[in-house]
């Protein structure tokens, strides 16, 4: 054999052990990742059965699964479609037995998870009429106190499903003691509910957790073990919502603004830290792109877009921080979307922040209920990989949970980073007709059920509302696409 073939042959050996050692260190690396558990807009229905909510109301939180479990009213159907009908609901909430059944599903498959995240909308839709309509000589303080026990079954349900494992909430813009879109900072219920949705901060942490949630529904926290200099911030964003009013009705915006200098404070500070932060709140930043086409607004013609928030201030906010921000957790929605938050002056998607809408629990849009189960390296906070797991119907009833789709399966992409959003984005821009494989996956998962004609009539549209955040730039988007 010749010299030089024996020693192109050794080089060639040696390259596939190089190889092959690489390989035995990045898999490790790669499969380092711990379960986290992503649950949204559960919208409980303790109207449901109506004939035991006197029970209920009466009973403390504690109480109410063995009210819940007994036997139904032998006209709870009836009764209850009264009530949907008096209140003019659009669909059905999370009844207790798909309630059961997602905790069911949670408790056997999720037992792992090292934290929860709830971003919000823990009480059903219409809940003030409804608990009229049960209850119409009821007083505001019995009403508050209802709200309440309803919130605290919910978190102490979802806790009893993980023991010790922590449940870290946000409300939802329902989540109020005086009607949707509407609260008081500084007031009662949220110092009441403070105690219940900040009970998992460790002691180090938890006086001054109940201090800020008392004021405006805010915390921040440090994830737990064996997460590393890692932190979750988690904000009432309510108080920026565009139709937000004060429990008496008027236009506030001060609350509003104290939290914006309240969460710019805390991302500060964790970059003094070096600490990585995931951000959590309720409601999206940005353009309701699906509200804008469904109500015919030409903004080509000089209508303004639906916005989800009155003001661009928090995604602005929360841009400049892509080296902070590993994640950016939002939902109300109901449907599996992704965001960018790109920084102004800086266009580069590895320091832009990755934002994740969760899928609902709740099926009042006629979406199967899911959850959202992500895998995180704990060394950087980067969710590298989430799968959603889907009922088999919306009832609880002989229901099945199975995986609806795996993102790095599905999109081809080694996390949910900013750049990897980035580059999902960019190609869904492209791709004006969807036609691609990863614009076909986004558009079949985005209502969980596969319900792609939903998102299908205006792609074009909604990809320019995935970083376009401000009115104007979705406009000189979506007008430029035609």
């Amino acid at each position: 054999m010749a010299p030089g073939i024996r020693t192109s042959r050794f080089a060639f050996a040696l390259l596939l052990l190089s190889l092959a050692a690489v390989r035995s260190f990045s898999e490790p690396a790669r499969l380092a990742t711990i379960p986290v558990l992503m649950v949204s807009d559960i919208h409980f229905e303790p109207f449901w059965d109506p004939g035991k909510a006197a029970q209920l109301a009466a009973a403390p939180a504690s109480g109410w699964r063995s009210i819940l479990t007994s036997a139904p009213s032998p006209d709870r159907a009836a009764q209850f479609d009264a009530i949907q009908q008096a209140c003019h609901t659009r669909g059905a909430d999370t009844s207790y037995p798909l309630f059961q059944s997602s905790l069911n599903e949670i408790k056997t498959n999720v037992a792992g998870a090292i934290f929860v995240t709830v971003s919000g909308d823990l009480i059903s839709h219409s809940f003030t009429c409804k608990f009229g309509k049960v209850f119409p000589n009821a007083t505001p303080d019995e009403y508050r106190a209802f709200v309440e026990k309803t919130i605290e079954f919910v978190i102490g349900s979802l806790r009893a499903a993980l023991p010790g494992v922590p449940v870290y909430a946000s409300l939802g813009n329902n989540d109020s003691d005086c009607g949707d879109y509407k609260l008081d900072a500084n007031s009662l219920f949220l110092d009441e509910t403070g105690r219940v949705l900040t009970a998992d901060v460790p002691a180090s942490e938890s006086k001054q957790a109940r201090a800020d949630f008392a004021i405006g529904g805010n915390f921040s926290v440090a994830l737990p073990e064996p997460f590393a200099h890692a932190r979750l911030i988690v904000l009432n964003d309510l108080f920026m919502a565009r139709k937000y009013q004060t429990c008496a009705g008027k236009d506030d915006s001060s609350e509003a603004t104290r939290q914006i200098a309240w969460l710019r404070a805390e991302l500060d500070r964790a970059r003094q830290a070096k600490q990585k932060v995931w951000v959590m709140t309720h409601i999206p930043p940005g353009v309701d792109a699906f509200s804008t086409v469904s109500k015919g607004k030409n903004i080509c013609e000089g209508k303004d877009p639906t916005m989800f928030l009155s003001s661009d201030d928090l995604p602005n906010a929360l841009a400049p921080y892509g080296d902070v921000i590993a994640l950016a957790i939002f939902a109300h929605t109901h449907m599996d979307e992704m965001r960018l938050l790109v920084p102004t002056g800086a266009p580069h998607p590895e320091r832009s922040v990755p934002v994740k809408l969760v899928p609902s629990i709740s099926p009042v849009d006629g979406n199967n209920p899911s959850i959202t189960v992500a895998q995180v390296d704990p060394r950087t906070a980067t969710m590298v990989d989430y799968r959603v797991i889907e009922a088999s119907n919306q009832t609880g009833v002989d229901t099945t949970w199975a995986e609806e789709y795996d993102y790095a399966k599905a999109y081809s992409e080694p996390a949910f980073s900013g750049a990897a959003v980035g580059n999902l984005i960019g190609e869904f821009r492209a791709d004006s007709g969807a036609k691609l494989p990863a614009s076909q996956a986004y558009m079949r998962n985005y209502f969980v059920g596969n319900r792609a004609s939903e998102l299908a009539p205006f792609w074009p549209i909604a990809t320019c509302g995935l970083t376009n955040i401000s009115a104007e730039n979705f406009k000189a988007c979506a007008c430029g696409s035609h």
